[in-house]
């Protein structure tokens, strides 16, 4: 059976409890899968493992530092985006960095809404080796977070653009309530409850996504969950 693709995934790694849990909340609400790793043994073995799209990475890591962690990532073929965090504001800190393959920096403490525009910058640079996604006459830019159907553009909030990217990633494979309420919540289901709210954001989407003169894109499977399908063209 083919497997499903999972959402566009930074790697968060910073050794501060309440840190990642900042980070965590901040990126799910715009939209983002994320993935944690505490020191830098194990965010080597993350991002070798399942490539993120991009890496947010502390200096400061036991079991070798950020430095360690990026060069030894660029050496070995990995080249995700990667935004450092640190609390050295030294120019020869943020030199040493960037030199080791980082991308960008940022010196800690910082505003939550300047990290999130320099991970959309980082994001955008690479967009060169990612596309937009189409299915059917619906169009999602992954990069400027705009969404069209034909010509009318869908106004989404953040959580909507999150389940319509995972449907557009996977059109045409059927996908299990709990699946979706994993990839895109984070949320393993527990006798089926977290996935009632899977439902409530799909008829959210097909209010937005068709009208009256629009065939229906986003199709329930009897017995499995939903599919997102191309809608076959009018009739003349």
């Amino acid at each position: 059976m083919q497997s499903a693709t999972p959402l566009t995934t930074i790697l968060v790694v910073e050794d501060s409890p309440q840190l990642v849990a900042f980070l965590q909340r901040m990126l799910r609400e715009e939209g983002y899968g994320v993935r944690e790793a505490h020191d830098g043994e194990t965010a080597l073995s993350s991002a070798l493992e399942n490539e993120p799209d991009l890496v947010i990475l502390d200096v400061g890591l036991p079991r070798r530092n950020g430095f360690e962690v990026v060069r030894e990532l660029r050496r070995k073929g990995v080249h995700a985006p990667t935004l450092m965090l640190t609390a050295r504001a030294e120019v020869a800190d943020r030199v040493h960095g960037l030199e080791a393959g980082a991308d960008d920096y940022l010196t800690k403490p910082f505003e939550a809404d300047e990290l999130v525009a320099r991970v959309r910058a980082l994001l955008r640079r690479a967009s060169r080796h990612s596309t937009r996604l189409y299915v059917g006459d619906l169009v999602l830019d992954p990069v400027s977070r705009r969404v069209y159907r034909g010509d009318r553009e869908l106004v989404l909030t953040q959580r909507e653009f999150a389940l319509l990217e995972y449907f557009m990633k996977n059109a045409g494979l059927p996908l299990s309530r709990a699946l979706i309420a994993e990839e895109v919540w984070r949320q393993t289901p527990v006798d089926g409850a977290e996935t009632n709210i899977v439902d409530v954001y799909v008829a959210y989407l097909r209010k937005k996504l068709d009208t009256p003169d629009d065939a229906p894109m986003l199709q329930t499977v009897r017995g499995i969950g939903y599919v997102l399908r191309a809608a076959p063209p009018p009739e003349d």
